[in-house]
């Protein structure tokens, strides 16, 4: 099934995008990833544009997000509070991230740019996630693990000033640090497509030291607003997004985000975490053998 894809300008098998809209979505429901970290890279690999598959795959998280914020939302797994801290530093951020994109874009240079940020990220993120999964899964570590989670969040956000109170997550700590983590997620949504759940998940656990329960649904709450104004912010700036890519990311990724719900209630989480560090050390793996490699066409024709 071809379909035509007018920004990105080629034809698509319909049938394969609607499959990776599903296979991110699952990650979504999984892990309170939105998923674009694995969609943005899937689709230059399979020809897009890096600029229109960043710009596109923030539209599809979007859709994943709703979905599995409202399945997590019906087993209370939501921190509103925190959440809405989260939001407020996402959106400084991507707007800052839209200057950036937009001066890069202006330079040549912003697709080498989005390929190195995700085998930096997807690097050093998979290496630590492999790490962290392998020592929960020795028999010996079960004790030593358990004294790991009675740490609370990081020194540096202990020492933070202004404490409010987030009920949800069990915290008595500054808004500051949510507000910062948020802005960092937002730069990172606008040049990469991503959610930044990938980056927002580990931190609320040991930054943060949040409750697990609300933490992949707080994540997702966060990546909805993001990806919504990132979305919007890439239509007016860089008219990047391409719409029906977008629309039949969406129609998979959806779907996809209530299996990977009632995936997770079911599957051991160490073994989920190890899942998920083995697919990203892969993909930040042909990132960089991509980057060493002389591409087909070594000249592009943008449309201005």
């Amino acid at each position: 099934m071809d379909v035509y894809l007018p920004i990105a300008n080629l034809s698509v098998n319909g049938l394969v995008i609607v499959l990776l809209g599903g296979l991110t979505g699952i990650l979504s429901g999984l892990f309170g990833v939105g998923g674009g970290f694995l969609t943005t890279p899937l689709l230059i690999f399979y020809g897009i544009p890096p600029t229109v598959a960043a710009a596109s795959a923030a539209t599809q998280v979007t859709g994943a997000s709703v979905s599995g914020v409202l399945a997590h939302s019906r087993r209370k797994g939501v921190d509103y509070r925190m959440g809405g801290v989260l939001v407020a530093g996402g959106m400084i951020g991507a707007l800052i991230g839209a200057g950036l994109f937009s001066v890069l874009q202006a330079w040549g240079q912003i697709d080498v740019v989005i390929s190195i940020l995700y085998v930096l990220l997807l690097g050093s993120i998979g290496s630590l996630m492999m790490r962290e999964a392998i020592e929960a899964l020795r028999p010996g570590l079960l004790k030593g693990r358990r004294q790991v989670k009675k740490r609370r969040h990081h020194p540096l956000v202990a020492s933070l000033p202004y404490r409010w109170r987030f009920y949800a997550s069990g915290l008595y700590i500054s808004p500051l640090a949510p507000l910062i983590l948020g802005m960092l997620v937002g730069i990172l949504t606008m040049l990469m497509g991503v959610g930044g759940g990938f980056l927002l998940v580990p931190a609320m656990l040991y930054i943060l030291g949040m409750s697990g329960n609300v933490v992949v649904g707080t994540s997702l709450f966060q990546i909805l607003f993001v990806t919504m104004l990132t979305t919007m912010t890439h239509a007016l700036t860089t008219k990047a997004v391409d719409l029906v890519l977008a629309a039949l990311l969406l129609l998979g990724s959806v779907l996809g985000a209530q299996f990977g719900t009632q995936i997770a209630l079911k599957a051991r989480p160490e073994i989920l975490r190890l899942a998920l560090a083995t697919l990203v050390l892969l993909i930040a793996l042909r990132m960089l053998y991509g980057l060493g490699v002389q591409p087909d066409e070594i000249y592009t024709v943008v449309p201005l």
